[in-house]
């Protein structure tokens, strides 16, 4: 199945050693091992988490400004060059003095957090009021630069991260047609997979993936509707949480839809993606969404890091998102053996009973909402912006058809344009199914059953090749029913199928991204799984 009919259908679709994964012996993981491809080259901050970028600036071995300009040499080498990746949209020309003016504030005040002076990189649909433009991939947005920060721009600049760059990603977030190709945009070009060259990066965050598996930031934020923060993780190896929704604001980023949308850290270690999120949380007044969080959010989410996390832990196997790729239900079966022996309780399967009720209602939602959140975050950018109007995106596209449409077209816009106001009862409706299919029939009726503290699933299977003339070739995986209820759900490294990644689904109900990172640490400590990609030109079969 086509990963834009499956959204349709669906809901939218010194280096540090790594330690080998625990299913290295099996036959087709053989080729992880091997040396790396022809584009393979060391670098001296491959693997480094962001603890250890933090320690080595407090020692004074390093600092910020050389961090960043050696990430940002990277980019050049790895992304503009060499294997090519085509993951970062745009660079702050302002990172540099960013990171100069982070190290003096160090040196006279110390450090603001564990984010001070950590190079970051974040999706081109988030806005920041600085010298790079803001435009979901589309040229139809060329030269837009918004008045004020995101929420999530304030947050970083304020824990003093640096935000290194912009990334690539599926144009619109991956919302236009049925038959796009994941990681596409009329702006940025394909982006492609760092292990393997050929196959898809996936989900509309998918500059965000690619750049931290390759090592081109500390680590990134990418956005989700409905998996576009942990297919991305899953296919390039890395931790994805998708929080909560209200958890962190939306304001100041370019919509899907307002009932899903969020912004998320994607990382390569549970440690690093904690430390992130804890960074984005806060109530926004732009955002009323964030009024939930209230008392329920963290600053520092690294507190819940546990080794021994999934000690007495009842854990939940959704089945029915299995069956989609062998070798993966043969992975995800020995994992479940790994999560036994760490101490967890196991009940297998504990199936969400309403799986693929509210298909076809969450796609209506999603075109109602796209319409309405869109026009009004254009509006938003004043008479001075390139286009005001969902109606004048899609006369720019047909009249820019060479450069906007020359693999896929705009099929989702028209259905977007087409649609009436959220007074409209259809929507109203739809809305209301999918909040009662995909939570207290769904996700907390299974939990509560079985007394569960969280489930898991397979995030997705391996990435496909990346195929401009029919689209994606999605194959199946877990996240929908956590999208349409607006729950947390983390992606974790699960293992490598002919050395193509892919990841493990932790999820559960409302704020509990608490025990969802303590179960993801336990697991990662545990299975120890991720390795540096390769990029390998084509994928390597054992003969």
């Amino acid at each position: 199945m086509k990963r834009r009919d499956f959204l349709q259908r669906s809901a939218l679709a010194g280096a540090v050693a790594i330690t080998k994964p625990i299913l290295a012996t099996a036959r087709p993981d053989a080729d992880v091992d091997d040396p790396p491809g022809q584009y393979g080259q060391t670098f001296e901050f491959d693997e480094l988490t962001i603890a250890e970028l933090q320690e080595g600036m407090k020692s004074g071995k390093l600092n910020a400004r050389g961090i960043a300009g050696k990430y940002l040499e990277r980019i050049e080498a790895i992304d503009k060059g060499g294997p090519t990746i085509n993951s970062v949209i745009e660079i702050n020309p302002d990172a540099l003095a960013i990171a100069e003016a982070l190290d003096r504030e160090r040196k006279e005040k110390g450090a603001r957090g564990p984010l001070h002076g950590i190079p970051i990189l974040i999706k081109d649909n988030i806005d920041t009021a600085d010298r790079m433009m803001t435009t979901a991939g589309s040229l139809a947005l060329l030269g837009s630069i918004p008045s004020q920060d995101a929420f999530v721009a304030r947050r970083l600049r304020q824990s003093g991260a640096v935000i290194l760059g912009k990334t690539n990603l599926s144009e619109w977030a991956n919302f236009r047609s049925n038959h796009s190709s994941s990681g596409w945009s009329g702006r940025g070009g394909q982006t492609r997979n760092p292990y393997v060259l050929d196959r898809n990066p996936c989900g509309s965050s998918s500059g965000s993936g690619a750049a931290a598996a390759a090592n081109l930031c500390a680590a990134a934020i990418g956005t989700e509707t409905d998996g576009s923060i942990v297919c991305p993780s899953s296919t390039n190896s890395l931790v994805g949480i998708k929080p909560t929704l209200g958890l962190v604001s939306r304001s100041g980023i370019i919509p899907i839809a307002h009932s899903q949308d969020t912004a998320g850290p994607m990382a390569r270690t549970v440690a690093d993606a904690a430390a992130l999120l804890g960074a984005l949380t806060g109530i926004d007044p732009r955002d009323s969404a964030t009024r939930s969080s209230q008392g329920k959010s963290h600053s520092d989410y690294t507190r819940f890091l546990d080794k021994d996390g999934l000690r007495g832990a009842r854990i939940g196997v959704a089945r029915a998102y299995f069956n989609f790729n062998d070798q993966v239900d043969r992975r995800m079966d020995e994992l479940i053996g790994e999560i036994k022996k760490m101490g967890a309780v196991v009940v297998d399967p504990a199936d969400i009973p309403t799986k693929g009720k509210f298909n076809d209602s969450e796609f209506e939602v999603l075109l109602y909402e796209f319409k309405a959140d869109l026009n009004a975050y254009l509006a938003g950018l004043g008479p001075k912006a390139p286009v005001h109007t969902l109606k004048e995106i899609i006369e720019f596209n047909e009249k820019n058809r060479d450069k906007e449409m020359p693999y896929f077209g705009q099929d989702i816009l028209i259905k977007a344009q087409g649609k009436g106001p959220l007074a409209d009862k259809k929507y109203r409706q739809a809305l209301r199914q999918n909040q009662l299919l995909s939570r207290g029939q769904g996700i907390d009726f299974v939990m509560r059953k079985h007394r569960l503290d969280a489930l898991i699933a397979p995030t997705g299977g391996p990435a496909w090749p990346t195929d401009w003339i029919n689209g994606d070739h999605f194959t199946g995986g877990y996240s929908s029913d956590s999208a349409v209820a607006g729950y947390p759900h983390i992606t974790v490294p699960a293992g490598y199928i002919f050395g193509l990644p892919f990841g493990i689904s932790f999820f559960g109900t409302a704020y509990t991204e608490p025990k969802l990172i303590k179960y993801a640490y336990a697991f990662e400590q545990a299975t120890k799984v991720r390795r540096v990609p390769q990029f390998l030109p084509t994928t390597r079969f054992p003969e």
